[in-house]
């Protein structure tokens, strides 16, 4: 038996936890306060929606100190359930205060069910402070930012987690820019920071921090390519980024074989979380994410890391608000590197041609790595918040 509570059975039990959005959101502050001091762990779900089943297990299946249940984005297959201890989103959040420089008051713009916007909530509940939600009743929206800034208590550090198509967007209204700036750091994570979206945020004033993790880390755990204090890094024989620490998850819930097949734990005691992206150590010992696994395009016997080709897209190529690089079926390589764009606001005409492309990035990019099919398109599909959808992605393109 595990330390947890136990129910009127006497078998530990596992709550579900319908998570409203907007202000509302703050009536479960004490609930997962409880969570992390030995309550009965929860899995949050959003309460617009009905509340999903959750996967078969026992009382054996549930590790002593459990905290939250969190699901995954499901970004490469069936949403899996991620076992965060109580200790392990404590030690996130302390360290997220940390590397920040103190603890502050945070404003929420994310739904709280998913471990980004879960973690606004946990990490205020660590610095004793009462978070500021933004009204995403609407959807979100620059003037609903700025009217959740202007609730913000003054003389606190101010933090807030964003994604960047939420960032693109705030950037182009001048107020909600304004906004941004009231901010000592704006987390931005859950999909690839494009480097020219960060610059602009640099050039508007906004203190941009790229943080990566996902639910098994419990959220981000490396920001601005260092790991925090709490997180070791590691790269197997495949180049797959390997994160250990005391933030990793203990496994999944009611899935033993894929706990078994993505986490591990050294003689001392350290869980190490084996994840689905490959990536390297660049300049100055930072980590640089290449991309997925499952995303890596195989044309002609030769891989391309998509998130390469969309970084030299966005840096080479002028007009485009957001890129995606996808592979697609070609007869005689296997997959082509085909790209998809969204065009700037003020941009003029219909944007480039894949030949457009090849030139401007011949001599940037190898040449088995130019783009062969290219498709301009109002919004890309996104699976989660932020997430590109890549299988979506794909299917803009029609047949080979």
């Amino acid at each position: 038996m595990t330390g947890l509570p136990p129910g009127r059975d006497g078998r530990i039990v596992l709550e579900p936890l319908a998570v409203p959005a907007g202000e509302a959101v703050l009536d479960l502050l004490p609930r997962l306060a409880r969570a992390l001091g030995g309550g009965a762990p929860v899995a949050p779900y959003a309460a617009s929606a009905p509340e999903p089943p959750l996967p078969p297990h026992t009382a054996a299946d549930l590790p002593e100190g459990l905290g939250v249940v969190v699901g995954t984005s499901g970004s490469t297959g069936t949403p899996k359930r991620a076992l965060l201890g109580a200790a392990a989103l404590r030690a996130s959040a302390r360290a997220t205060h940390e590397r920040l420089g103190g603890p502050g008051q945070w404003m929420l713009p994310l739904p709280a069910h998913h471990v980004a916007g879960l973690q606004v909530l946990l990490r205020s509940l660590d610095a004793g402070t009462v978070p500021v939600c933004m009204d995403l009743s609407n959807g979100f929206s620059p003037s609903a930012f700025r009217a959740a800034t202007a609730r913000l208590d003054d003389g606190a550090r101010h933090y807030t987690s964003l994604v960047p198509v939420q960032l693109a967007r705030l950037l182009d209204d001048a107020g909600a820019s304004e906004s941004l700036r009231r901010y000592d750091a704006v987390l931005v994570g859950g999909a690839a920071l494009p480097p020219r979206l960060r610059h602009r945020a640099g050039l508007s004033g906004v203190t941009v921090v790229a943080t990566y993790g996902m639910s098994e880390t419990a959220g981000g755990c490396v920001y601005d390519g260092e790991p925090l204090p709490c997180t070791g890094i590691r790269l197997d024989e495949e180049a797959r980024i390997v994160l250990g620490g005391d933030t990793v998850a203990h496994g999944y819930l009611g899935r033993p074989d894929l706990t078994a097949a993505a986490f591990s734990t050294d003689a001392d005691g350290t869980r190490w979380f084996r994840t689905d992206d490959v990536g390297h150590v660049g300049e100055g010992g930072r980590l640089h994410v290449d991309g997925r696994v499952d995303d890596l395009v195989n044309t002609g016997g030769l891989k391309v890391a998509p998130r390469l080709v969309e970084e030299a897209v966005a840096e080479h190529v002028p007009d485009i608000r957001d890129v995606v690089v996808v592979g697609t079926p070609h007869p005689e390589w296997g997959e082509a590197v085909s790209v998809a764009l969204v065009l700037e606001a003020s941009a003029a005409g219909d944007g480039p041609t894949t030949t457009d492309l090849r030139a401007a990035l011949r001599g940037v990019l190898p040449d088995h790595a130019l783009p062969v099919r290219s498709v301009t398109v109002d919004e890309l599909p996104l699976a989660g918040p932020g997430k590109p959808d890549r299988r979506a992605v794909a299917a803009l393109f029609g047949p080979a």
